[in-house]
């Protein structure tokens, strides 16, 4: 593995880097950094990214991301509103596995918004990546819904997205941020970890 390129690229993207970007990214990461604990604080952080990311993916003419942190920015706010307000008879939120009928209404979730976002963005936008973006997006779009409902899964969602984000973003230009997924990829892999030890406990319990 060439270690100078990633340097390199890191080294780049720090130079290249504006102040929003630097925000937006590391509010990215608490939020991750607090959704792989279970912690509360994974939404206010992630509306500050989210918000953030919104402007610089319209910027750079990666629309489907930009309506993906919208849609972050929305889901955030149910998600903190859910994880607040469990059952009567639960103290909190239990992370939980995903039954047959979810994998199903997942699976129908992404192709629908691949198909969707795909025919819109290569039939009317300037997007240079319609297809790309679109994957990301959809499925993000799915991890972000598992998210707020505590499911296992959305790790798995959320690692494809990283990886195929990283050369997405590299290819753009935003090499910060790039490197930014390659992070969340690590994460989101240690998430997925420790949300397994926690859906046991929860069900052990």
């Amino acid at each position: 593995m060439d270690f100078q390129f990633f340097i390199d690229g890191l080294s780049e993207g720090l130079k290249a880097m504006t102040w929003l970007e630097g925000i937006a990214v590391f509010f990215g990461i608490a939020s991750v950094f607090y959704s792989m604990r279970e912690n509360i604080l994974v939404y206010p952080t992630g509306l500050v990214s989210t918000l953030i990311y919104v402007w610089i993916c319209l910027q750079y003419k990666l629309y489907a991301d930009m309506g993906i942190n919208a849609y972050y920015f929305s889901m955030s706010i149910y998600g903190w509103y859910v994880w607040t307000h469990p059952k009567e008879d639960q103290q909190v939120l239990p992370v939980t596995w995903l039954k047959p009928s979810g994998w199903v209404t997942s699976a129908l979730i992404f192709v629908a918004s691949y198909g969707i976002l795909s025919f819109v963005l290569s039939n009317f936008t300037d997007s240079d990546v319609p297809y790309w973006d679109s994957f990301t997006t959809s499925s993000a779009f799915v991890g972000m819904w598992l998210m707020a409902r505590k499911k296992v899964e959305n790790w798995i969602f959320w690692i494809i997205t990283d990886l195929v984000s990283v050369p997405l973003y590299f290819y753009k230009g935003l090499i910060l941020t790039s490197f930014q997924f390659l992070f969340f990829t690590v994460l989101a892999i240690m998430g997925l970890f420790a949300w397994v030890k926690s859906a046991k406990h929860y069900a052990e319990s």
